[in-house]
């Protein structure tokens, strides 16, 4: 059994060179997903998606995910709290059965973090994502947290136009 299965994965990017970009988001699948499910959603946000981190400063980095990769997005940025261009969590919310203690250090420094989920989404309970919105209010991020009505475990368009927002606005000059 290979202990890292995820090392050596293919990683698509999109866009222009990560070091002339004015921010990147790294997108992150969910479970029984793949890359190129997840690039459809960043070719409808306009972004690019790769591993970034030696060519860009933090604060030019965007995380998003969706489902599982939302949850794991969200979670690194917990644990990682610093200034980041923008975080997006589609569906998703911070990591550990309930009772987790959330002590995570540093500021997220008025971060733009979009939460979006349903309120009986089958895979992320309510109270997850409320909670996650107060841990990044905490770090100091600057949350937006949109919850709905019977949804499922989707994205719907008013989540897309959300991140696009937040995005865009990550890149006017």
């Amino acid at each position: 059994m290979n202990a890292d299965p995820h090392r050596g994965q293919p990683v698509l990017v999109q866009g222009p060179d990560p070091a002339a970009a004015r921010l990147v988001v790294v997108a992150v699948h969910g479970r029984g997903a793949s890359a190129g499910d997840i690039l459809s959603l960043a070719t409808e946000l306009d972004r690019v998606v790769g591993d970034l981190a030696k060519q860009v400063p933090r604060e030019r980095i965007g995380l998003m995910g969706f489902s599982q990769g939302a949850c794991l997005s969200l979670e690194y940025a917990a644990r990682h709290a610093r200034r980041y261009g923008a975080i997006v969590g589609l569906s998703g919310a911070v990591i550990g059965p309930p009772g987790t203690p959330r002590r995570y250090a540093g500021s997220m420094d008025a971060t733009p973090a979009f939460l979006g989920c349903s309120d009986v989404d089958p895979h992320i309970p309510l109270e997850r994502v409320h909670e996650t919105a107060e841990v990044y209010r905490r770090l100091g991020a600057s949350v937006d947290e949109r919850i709905y009505p019977r949804m499922g475990h989707l994205v719907n368009r008013d989540e897309i136009d959300a991140a696009r927002a937040l995005l865009s606005a990550k890149i006017s000059p």
